[in-house]
């Protein structure tokens, strides 16, 4: 079964929009856990706009399960998993002002500054995710780095399921195989919701994990968050 990691970055804006602890971040994690899903994914931004670093930190002590950080490997943020130890850090090559994650690595122009990175976090014993396009050439790139797994950046698929284009998966499912066989695992994100996720995990070989916050936490406002967690976990058996 492929797991569920949920990312919570949008409940921290909802607590940061008013400011105080309401809803609590750290209650949230606790409960998402207790629902069922097997982890927790963040993704502090340098103007902690919604996770801060603190909230990192304080989480280390929350997961039970799975933590996954994900951000841009600058030094801050770099320095934050070294202290942090998460079980695993998903690179991703967002700018600094952008509104969300937008693109993967070219792992052909950033090769040796990804296997510097990659390598200083498996020191730490910390497994390595690479955030990429269902590019066959990228992906083969992202085998040299040193990485454990890639993570497929999934908006494109999500376009063109809701278009009704059920093909829009193939290109998914070519780097799903290329990636397994470089021995890479597969994790999955980006636009990932109640409507498109089984099809997306069927058609797909090898799909380890898939991180999904903005629907999930949207969803849940029809349906609560015990429930579609739940719902969540029913699409990927």
């Amino acid at each position: 079964m492929t797991k569920l990691s949920v990312n919570i970055n949008k409940i921290a804006t909802l607590r940061n929009a008013r400011g105080g602890n309401v809803p609590d971040l750290l209650k949230a994690a606790i409960d998402i856990q207790e629902y069922g899903a097997q982890g927790i994914t963040i993704h502090p931004r340098p103007d902690q706009r919604h996770i801060t670093y603190k909230d990192a930190i304080d989480l280390r002590s929350i997961v039970s399960t799975e933590f996954n950080i994900e951000g841009n490997p600058i030094p801050e943020f770099v320095d934050l998993v070294l202290d942090i130890k998460p079980e695993q850090v998903t690179l991703v090559p967002d700018a600094v002002d952008a509104i969300t994650s937008n693109a993967g690595w070219d792992t052909k122009k950033h090769l040796d500054f990804l296997q510097e990175v990659v390598a200083e976090f498996k020191r730490n014993g910390i497994r390595t995710s690479i955030f990429m396009d269902p590019v066959l050439s990228m992906i083969e790139g992202a085998a040299k780095t040193g990485a454990d797994r890639i993570e497929l950046y999934t908006e494109a698929y999500a376009v063109q399921f809701d278009k009704g284009n059920m093909a829009g998966v193939l290109p998914y499912k070519e780097a799903a195989e290329k990636a397994n066989e470089l021995g890479l695992g597969i994790n999955a994100g980006h636009d990932l919701n109640l409507a498109n996720l089984n099809y997306f995990v069927t058609e797909v070989p090898g799909v380890l994990e898939v991180s999904i916050g903005h629907a999930l936490i949207s969803e849940a406002l029809y349906f609560g968050l015990q429930n579609v967690v739940g719902m969540y976990l029913q699409k990927l058996k």
